[in-house]
């Protein structure tokens, strides 16, 4: 039973603003409470709750995410400890996790408080970088985890390991673990294949390696990968979701597991994925 409804939205931008004159007086009649953050000005007159974002996952039973796959990203990290689901309405370009249109949301959400709604796990990575026997970063991603060079145009060589045993060695750009959520973002871009969104798998795709041979490989989600810096450069960073964690110096090892954290993603009644796909890759069309 949907009661409370947190609602983010990407700072700065108009959308959120009109969108939510027409969505709060029709939570209201319908007894739905709705928290914003402070950043909402103006809306006094339609009662939403105030709340900082990091207390939202504990007072909410859903989250409407109002802006782009980016910000989708950032509250999925926020509400996935909580395992309060998320709808995601599409304000940026592509928008594969935030996939209703803003024109479509009351109809949406009339069948998310009726309960006529799709609720899918997707699976979350849990990645700690290490250096000798100290544990310098550790966060959790949807999409992916990065292991880049920065500003440097030299490649960068990693050994990977899966569950202890070796498995090669890239000269490359850099390496991508992704989720099947993020099979559609940067590792797409860089010749990774398409996963089923809801499938318990983990993928490597190397950037731009030097070994044309080198290629995409898909992993159980039990599995346990381990990458370690051999080159020497002060410029290799670590990026989660499209955020910098760190600088990797040689020797580091970046561990990648299978997080006990999931994110629930609010889908439509009668959502199809292929569908999706279809429309937003422009399949078919000449």
């Amino acid at each position: 039973m949907i009661n409370k409804v947190g609602i983010i939205s990407k700072w700065g931008r108009p959308e959120p603003q009109d969108i939510l004159r027409e969505l709060l007086p029709w939570l209201a009649e319908r007894s739905v409470e709705a928290y914003c953050d402070s950043t909402y000005k103006g809306l006094e007159e339609y009662g939403p709750k105030r709340c900082d974002v990091e207390e939202m996952p504990s007072k909410v039973d859903m989250g409407i995410v109002l802006g782009g796959d980016g910000t989708m990203l950032w509250a999925a990290r926020l509400f996935s400890a909580s395992e309060i689901p998320l709808l995601g309405v599409n304000l940026g370009g592509m928008g594969y996790i935030t996939e209703v249109a803003s024109s479509d949301l009351i109809t949406v959400m009339e069948q998310v408080l009726s309960g006529n709604y799709l609720l899918e796990k997707r699976i979350m990575l849990c990645v700690e970088h290490k250096r000798d026997d100290e544990t310098l970063t550790k966060v959790h991603a949807l999409n992916d985890v990065i292991v880049n060079k920065g500003n440097r145009a030299t490649i960068i060589e990693l050994e990977v390991l899966v569950d202890d045993v070796f498995i090669t060695r890239y000269s490359a750009d850099g390496l991508i673990v992704c989720t099947p959520t993020g099979s559609t973002a940067y590792s797409l871009s860089a010749g990774g294949p398409i996963l089923y969104p809801t499938l318990n798998s983990l993928l490597l795709t190397p950037i731009c390696p030097h070994t044309l041979t080198n290629r995409p490989i898909v992993l159980p989600g039990d599995a346990n990968v381990d990458i370690r810096l051999i080159s020497v450069s002060d410029d290799v960073i670590l990026t989660h979701d499209g955020i910098v964690s760190s600088n990797i110096a040689s020797g580091d090892i970046v561990a990648v597991r299978c997080s006990s954290q999931t994110t629930s993603l609010i889908m439509p009644a009668g959502h199809d994925h292929f569908e999706a796909m279809k429309t937003k890759l422009k399949w078919g069309e000449y």
